[in-house]
């Protein structure tokens, strides 16, 4: 690889390489942008669908809990309003009304009892043996004998399992007595129990303590202490209010959770589901999301990269011809150059040559006039005069044509003879046409008008179409034909037509385009075709090509008898 190629693939890769890189930022900002927007806006849309829905949920659930609890206070509160002292004491009439509330209300009270001030039973109702059973010690019954209703919390007691009771305090003869009913565990925690979304989401009960008052359906027991803060704060999470937020677990891992307070502020439903669950949806979407984006930004980098090449490839190509054109415009130069240099050999050698015919013309006058000289060989000497005449009127004939082809410089618009011009350039290009085994004929329309033409250019113009086609033939044997015609009143036509292995029809199209050329580097500069296209266009006609693979090329120019409208 020479050091010209290397410069120039150092050149082209880094101009691929920023294409590349342009191509790909300006395509991947709006991607990236927009897919932020959407991803952010639906995230925002759907955190606020789940809190909405989660806190309608424990509202719903707080609401029943509430209510579950007020009417077994009331159901306890009316007994204790309705019936007295004494009639309660009667473990009979207990029994009956134990009946009565399981019969209305299902299995939910599991016994009832009456409680004297000291802590001592009175009357039992219920499954367990308790008719004397002594509550003095009970957390439960110190805070009930000081107040009218009162709900504990959930405890296993004297019964071994766990529960919870519901109180009425009463008075008779100035001292206090209680009926308490056992609220039965498995009825109550149904309630919290069934609130159960997704794979991890579930509801329970903790006290001001941080106790569970439910079971936590089969899941996992809970880290409840890191919501004491609830009971901390009863101005911001009072009776009937709902709150929402997330944490970490113990495992480092996003919760959320809805809380809502319950009797009183001395109990909070918390409901609680991993963050990974509870977005399952809006990751499945999101994770759409990020597959079409990928796929997206593939699409764009192979697109960028063919792109890309493409653009460097075109610019690479625009680059070449720019470089071939350059030389070809210095070829043309050189040719102008030869040209001028021709013409100015030609006038150089057209003053000798005269001189030797006028010579040779007086040699052969003093000839004539030695008529007493006799000599073998004067018939010898007149022949060889006569040869050296009429090869010097030859020789200056063709320095004439030549100078007359030289001078581009003339563009003045003239009448011009056309089959004299043909015969002029036919000419001047045989010994070329016979070097190349090529041989011209003409069939040129007797009586034909001048035209309104260019004498110098149209002369180029057929001496490039002549020396095309004995390029096109290439020494292996051909004909040209010239012709002239005139097809209409006011206009003259000629062609010039080979037998060479014509013109595909992909190159035919292009043939007049500047610097388009079929011809090997060096050789031809892509230019005479485009300049003919030009001359014969501002002289007002017409040029035409027509060619098939096989049986040659024939271009036909038109051209008007009188002088076109159109100016130069």
């Amino acid at each position: 690889m020479n050091p010209r190629d290397i410069e120039r693939k150092n050149y082209y890769r880094p101009l691929r390489r920023n294409i590349l890189l342009v191509v790909i930022f300006v395509s991947f900002i709006p991607l990236i942008v927009v897919s932020s927007g959407i991803l952010l806006h639906m995230y925002t849309n759907y955190q606020e669908k789940v809190r909405v829905h989660l806190e309608t949920l424990v509202k719903k659930h707080k609401q029943n809990i509430d209510h579950f609890l007020r009417e077994r206070q009331n159901n306890i509160s009316f007994l204790a309003d309705v019936y007295s002292y004494e009639y309660l004491s009667d473990s009979t009439n207990l029994s009956a009304l134990l009946q009565k509330l399981q019969s209305t209300y299902g299995y939910v009270f599991s016994d009832i009892g009456v409680v004297r001030a000291d802590g001592g039973q009175v009357s039992y109702a219920g499954p367990f043996q308790l008719e004397r059973a002594q509550y003095d010690d009970a957390d439960w019954f110190q805070a009930a004998i000081r107040t009218d209703a009162y709900t504990s919390d959930v405890f296993k007691g004297l019964r071994g399992f766990t529960h919870f009771i519901v109180t009425a305090r009463k008075e008779v003869d100035g001292q206090p007595w209680i009926l308490r009913a056992t609220v039965d565990f498995l009825a109550f925690n149904d309630v919290v129990e069934n609130i159960l979304i997704g794979q991890t989401g579930f509801a329970r009960i903790i006290n001001r303590v941080g106790a569970l008052q439910t079971r936590t359906a089969g899941r996992p027991v809970p880290e409840n202490h890191a919501y004491l803060e609830l009971f901390r704060h009863p101005d911001r999470t009072g009776k009937g209010d709902i709150r929402f937020g997330t944490r970490k677990d113990e495992h480092g891992e996003d919760l959320i959770y809805v809380a809502g307070m319950l009797k009183n502020n001395q109990w909070a439903l918390i409901f609680q589901q991993d963050k990974k669950d509870a977005f399952r949806d809006f990751y499945r979407t999101r994770n759409i999301i990020f597959l079409a984006f990928g796929l997206g930004g593939i699409a764009i980098a192979t697109m960028a990269t063919v792109l890309s090449g493409r653009m460097v490839n075109r610019i690479a190509a625009a680059d070449r011809e720019k470089v071939l054109m350059n030389k070809q415009i210095v070829e043309s130069g050189h040719l102008a150059s030869l040209g001028e240099l021709a013409a100015g050999i030609a006038h150089e050698i057209n003053n000798p040559v005269a001189i030797m015919v006028e010579e040779a013309g007086w040699i052969e006058d003093l000839l004539e006039e030695e008529t007493s000289c006799e000599s073998e060989n004067r018939g010898e000497f007149k022949r060889a005069l006569t040869q050296i005449r009429n090869q010097g009127i030859r020789a200056r004939d063709i320095t004439h044509k030549l100078l007359s082809f030289a001078r581009r410089s003339d563009s003045r618009m003239d009448r011009v003879d056309v089959n004299d011009l043909i015969r002029d350039i036919v000419s001047l290009s045989a010994q070329q046409a016979r070097y190349n085994n090529v041989e011209i004929k003409t069939s040129l329309l007797d009586s034909l008008p001048a035209v309104w033409a260019s004498q110098t250019e149209l002369q180029q113009v057929l001496i490039n179409l002549i020396n095309n086609a004995i390029d096109a033939i290439d020494r292996q044997g051909g004909i040209i034909e010239v012709k002239t015609w005139r097809p209409a009143y006011d206009r003259v036509h000629f062609s010039v037509q080979d037998n060479g292995p014509g013109i595909p029809e992909a190159n035919l199209k292009r043939i007049f385009e500047p610097f388009f050329t079929t011809k090997p580097v060096g050789k031809g500069t892509g230019l005479g075709l485009s300049i003919c296209y030009g001359i014969i266009n501002t002289m007002g006609g017409d040029i035409v090509a027509e060619s098939r693979v096989g049986d040659g090329t024939r271009f036909e120019v038109s051209l008007p008898v009188n002088a076109p409208k159109r100016s130069r």
